[in-house]
């Protein structure tokens, strides 16, 4: 089986954990979220502790076993405690700032770029060149903040551009005549 697998998920208090027909709905705090697991894998409850298992010895249950714990637990982690990723602004005039249910982005280009922040993720701006996303599902988190950064990307030379707070950009040499 799964070395990941084999470990059991604690349970926080404050969490509501459902199972019905393949589904698994964790709700805790404001938020509740729901997956559906793969048919090949069983998932039992005893008291605080979530038990993930492969119904058969095969070795597409096992990968599917280790996948459904690791998405269970980011599951219980995000209701009961959440997920942020910090972005930075890099490069003269790069600002964001937060309007109501979008994100104003001046990145150099002609015109504003405007994000409308999706439903479940909230996005904070502390000062005019850093953002902190964060919500409970840590799938649209990331998502949501690499599409920030696609606008973008870090550009090798100079290093302007949007990046990952822990993120190290390698700067090439430029070119010498």
């Amino acid at each position: 089986m799964s070395r990941i697998a084999k470990q059991p998920i604690p349970v926080p208090q404050g969490v509501e954990i459902k199972m019905s027909a393949g589904t698994v709905t964790v709700k805790g705090g404001k938020t509740t979220l729901q997956h559906v697991l793969h048919p090949s894998v069983r998932l039992e409850q005893q008291e605080d502790v979530l038990a993930v298992s492969a119904k058969d010895g095969s070795r597409e249950a096992d990968m599917q076993a280790g996948t459904a714990r690791a998405l269970v637990n980011n599951m219980i982690v995000g209701v009961s405690q959440g997920f942020e990723r910090k972005l930075e602004l890099k490069g003269v005039g790069y600002r964001a700032q937060v309007q109501g249910e979008n994100l104003n982005l001046t990145l150099g280009f002609s015109h504003p770029v405007v994000f409308p922040i999706p439903e479940g993720v909230s996005i904070e701006a502390p000062s005019q060149t850093e953002l902190v996303i964060k919500g409970a599902d840590k799938q649209q988190v990331g998502q949501v903040a690499a599409n920030i950064r696609a606008y973008r990307p870090p550009e090798p030379y100079k290093g302007k551009g949007v990046r990952y707070a822990d993120e190290t950009v390698i700067l090439k040499e430029a070119k010498k005549k």
